[in-house]
């Protein structure tokens, strides 16, 4: 049982919206553009996943996506959690191609695809870590102590996984396998943890705890890359060519170079707006970054939300969500 969805992650839409409002040929467009490639990557590894978790079908699985908790004063994030009345079992999934060589020698994970190499921090110190963090984490909540379990999932079925030794290394064998053999490895949990620690009150009381104790990761992108607002190119993109910015003519948004009409462009703008700059926004604002001819249109958008708002008339501030 899915107890909590797994969603395209807010930095993935925010480095979208990013791309979208700078310039051609901005300096760090590439450097942006790899981040998300990567971000996408990740998602997409974590995607290819689900499908092998579908063969879990067994009822009392709760199967928590995409879980952030605080740790005293530090987060912690776990991909997926799967919780069971006799263990844990934390997966960190990685999507990378090529040959991995897991070095031990130096906790490090190296990635060598034809004549080039790559080094990436050791996937198994990390989720060993998050196994230590969660471990403290229900103890901190007084929260039954149950048995963790830790696996890295490399969600590429072509990936080829080595070690520096001459023989595969126990660590490596124990807790890196493709994601097809999720379900077999599973199997062997079950079998090593018979005795169940949790009833099924018990088990829902602590899925119920970690989806209420999750707290989103909402970075602020433009302070992530060094950006300030003025290299941010404002206006409302044409859905047709993406030509900036299109004009407001008789209650319609208007492309000078294609020629098409919209009704509603704004709504993407708004959208890149809540994306890049936050969830407030004054008419002042509004008025700036969608180039509107005059207060009383802005002010009739913003009356079409159906915003909560705080302040006076003059000075009025109108709070956006993020799911709007």
């Amino acid at each position: 049982m899915i107890v909590k969805q797994r969603k395209v992650p807010i930095v993935i839409h925010k480095l979208e919206a990013l791309l979208r409002r700078l310039p051609p040929g901005h300096p760090k467009r590439p450097i942006i553009s790899d981040h998300l490639a990567r971000r996408m990557a990740g998602y997409k590894g974590e995607l290819a996943l689900d499908y092998h978790l579908k063969f879990l079908h067994k009822k009392n699985f709760h199967i928590l996506h995409d879980l952030r908790l605080k740790d005293g004063d530090y987060f912690f994030q776990i991909d997926t959690l799967i919780l069971s009345p006799s263990y844990i079992l934390i997966l960190e999934v990685k999507n990378i191609s090529g040959t991995l060589v897991f070095d031990h020698n130096f906790t490090q994970l190296i990635r060598v695809s034809g004549e080039k190499e790559e080094g990436f921090p050791d996937p198994i110190l990390q989720v060993e870590r998050q196994g230590t963090q969660l471990q403290e984490w229900l103890s901190n909540h007084k929260l039954p102590k149950v048995p963790i379990e830790r696996l890295v999932i490399i969600s590429n079925p072509n990936t080829v996984i080595k070690n520096t030794l001459l023989k595969l290394d126990p660590a490596t064998a124990k807790h890196v396998i493709h994601s097809a053999n999720l379900p077999s490895k599973i199997k062997r949990y079950e079998k090593k943890h018979a005795i169940e620690q949790l009833n099924p009150q018990q088990l829902k009381k602590l899925s119920r705890k970690l989806v209420n104790s999750h707290i989103p990761d909402d970075p602020q992108i433009l302070q992530k890359f060094q950006l300030s607002s003025k290299e941010i190119l404002t206006g409302v993109v044409c859905p047709e060519c993406f030509m900036l910015p299109m004009h407001r003519m008789n209650a319609k948004w208007v492309c000078t170079k294609c020629g098409s009409f919209s009704k509603d462009a704004h709504v993407a703008a708004i959208m890149d707006y809540k994306l890049l700059f936050g969830l407030l926004i004054t008419n002042c604002q509004l008025r700036s970054f969608l180039h509107l001819p005059s207060i009383s249109v802005s002010t009739r958008i913003l009356q079409s939300m159906n915003l909560a708002s705080t302040g006076t008339y003059r000075n009025r501030t109108y709070v956006m969500k993020i799911e709007d």
